[in-house]
């Protein structure tokens, strides 16, 4: 029997995701992975997440990018621990470098880690990272046939973010529609519009972070 290098890839990944789990469950720590398209605004949710929520539980940050530091950096003015990852080419990041990544931060004094994968609504979608909960985030700006395009992620979220709706009286999007389409791809989906930029919607984000805790 032949199994192609994709199917050996994932698998080898998945029981490296499990291990990264155990080991988070063991510390208390939940794991949170970010995933959107380049320019959906993740980095700047994550920078409004972690100042609002820095003072009331401790965590950590995972920043993945294909080449720079530049949003670790601006995460790190924050004072939080900060793990960057380079994926030089690679479309996403796996369980292993989550595992080495872990290495690296002080576990037992964390409850919240937040990954910020590298920008794509396709690849790691695909790649367990041992995460507790995935987000999709996506933004008004990129149209309404994200959620029915890139099914998979949106599938497998616990919560998706619109972000950008400040911008809805600017650009050709239907929230309603949006709503719907992502609630008919996973009807137990949390959907939160917000505006990451003017803050909108954001207590609503941040208090559903907190319940999973």
């Amino acid at each position: 029997m032949q199994v192609n290098l994709a199917t050996k890839l994932l698998r080898a990944n998945r029981d490296v995701a499990a291990e990264n789990r155990e080991r988070l469950r063991k510390h208390g720590i939940v794991a949170v992975n970010l995933i959107s398209s380049p320019g959906a605004g993740k980095t700047t949710l994550l920078e409004r997440t972690v100042e609002a929520l820095k003072d009331k539980i401790p965590m950590a940050v995972i920043e993945g990018d294909q080449y720079t530091a530049l949003d670790g950096e601006r995460i790190e003015r924050f004072g939080v621990p900060v793990v960057q990852i380079n994926t030089p080419g690679g479309c996403h990041l796996d369980a292993g470098m989550i595992a080495t990544a872990l290495d690296s931060l002080d576990l037992e004094n964390l409850r919240l880690l937040i990954i910020e994968n590298v920008g794509n609504l396709i690849c790691p979608a695909e790649f367990d990272l041992g995460e507790g909960f995935k987000v999709g985030v996506l933004s008004v700006t990129e149209g309404n046939d994200k959620p029915k395009k890139y099914p998979v992620i949106f599938q497998d979220a616990q919560a998706a973010i619109i972000n950008k709706v400040d911008l809805l009286p600017y650009v050709n999007f239907s929230l309603e529609h949006a709503v719907q389409d992502l609630q008919e791809i996973n009807p137990g989906l949390k959907v939160i519009p917000a505006s990451a930029t003017r803050q909108d919607g954001l207590e609503e984000w941040f208090n559903w972070l907190l319940e999973q805790m």
